[in-house]
């Protein structure tokens, strides 16, 4: 991953969004995260979209990635926090309100020191799988 200085800001290299962007440490886990997904797992970079808009009631908001599966449908919704940021019953609250927009099957929580999978089949967490075994279990 790629970082520089701008403006005495620190920035990092979204290459899902082809863009330098401010380097929080939100940011830093995802960017991490997002890595460690197509490097280690083999979900393909071309199928996460970063910072995908969605409508909830009234309100528009963000999902801070999405993964797809080959078909275009979405497949995982991921949400990251800081490291400092626990992961807790609010942060899964609140990926499984954008989940009512999206309805994928699977969700990623992550704050770089934890992280929670959970199959939406059974509400249950899993480990993180593989690209190839989610499209398996479809």
């Amino acid at each position: 991953m790629r970082t520089r200085v701008s403006n005495n800001k620190e920035q990092i290299l979204c290459e899902w969004r082809h863009r330098w962007v401010r380097l929080t440490p939100e940011e830093w886990v995802r960017q991490q995260l997002l890595h460690r997904l197509v490097e280690q797992y083999g979900y393909p970079a071309s199928l996460i979209a970063v910072e995908k808009a969605i409508t909830v009631g009234e309100a528009k908001k963000r999902c801070d990635a999405v993964v797809y599966d080959r078909a275009m449908q979405p497949l995982v919704l991921i949400e990251c926090k800081a490291e400092t940021v626990p992961l807790t019953q609010k942060t899964l609250d609140q990926a499984i309100t954008y989940n009512r927009k999206l309805h994928v099957p699977y969700l990623l929580l992550c704050n770089g020191v934890q992280t929670i999978f959970i199959d939406g089949k059974n509400n249950t967490p899993s480990g993180l799988l593989r690209y190839t075994d989610l499209l398996r279990s479809e």
